[in-house]
């Protein structure tokens, strides 16, 4: 199973549509989608290394754009924020987010940007803060772009030896990332 799935986003990342399937995937994911855009990236650097600074500057600006819209949804269109913050496990999540724009400010942004947290929840609570419009933009480039670079480089120096050993021990590895996976979104829940 796992071998079919790594074949097809590895034939994506290697497509023609790649570059926009990582930029739909990326707007998306910081105001509504579950999905990361690493399951996208980190595929595409090892299909196309020339190309992975390309690849992440996509990824950062889709991100941000798509950050303003989580950010309007905060501003104009809270029950759809509420909704949002439900599904990924924050009922209660307006008022406790808002105490933390309140208390840290530009640090939310900086800390939770750069981290696989989901970012749509940054984004939809700037918008219930109306946190300035300016530093979260400015702030979100800056962090999401730390990120995106950061595992660019990784997999564009690293890659070629780290997907040898991946494709060799594919089915360990693919258990191992979905527990990790699992285990974040229960520390998610219990931390936050």
């Amino acid at each position: 199973m796992f071998r079919k799935l790594y074949d097809w986003v590895m034939a994506l990342a290697r497509s023609r549509r790649a570059p926009a399937a990582l930029a739909a995937v990326s707007f998306a994911e910081s105001s509504f989608f579950p999905i990361p855009p690493d399951v996208m990236l980190g595929p595409m650097v090892l299909a196309r290394r020339d190309k992975a600074f390309v690849y992440a500057a996509i990824c950062t600006a889709a991100s941000v754009l798509g950050g303003l819209l989580g950010y309007a949804i905060g501003v104009y269109l809270q029950p759809v924020g509420l909704f949002i913050l439900k599904i990924f496990g924050h009922p209660e999540g307006q008022a406790e987010f808002h105490r933390w724009f309140e208390q840290w400010g530009l640090w939310v942004i900086l800390i939770k940007g750069a981290t696989p947290i989901p970012y749509k929840l940054v984004t939809i609570t700037a918008g219930f803060a109306r946190f300035d419009l300016f530093t979260f933009v400015w702030a979100s480039i800056l962090t999401r772009g730390l990120r995106f670079f950061a595992v660019a480089a990784v997999l564009k120096y690293l890659g070629p030896a780290m997907l040898e050993e991946f494709e060799r021990r594919l089915n360990l590895y693919s258990i191992i990332l979905l527990a990790l996976i699992i285990g974040g979104f229960v520390a998610i829940k219990v931390f936050m």
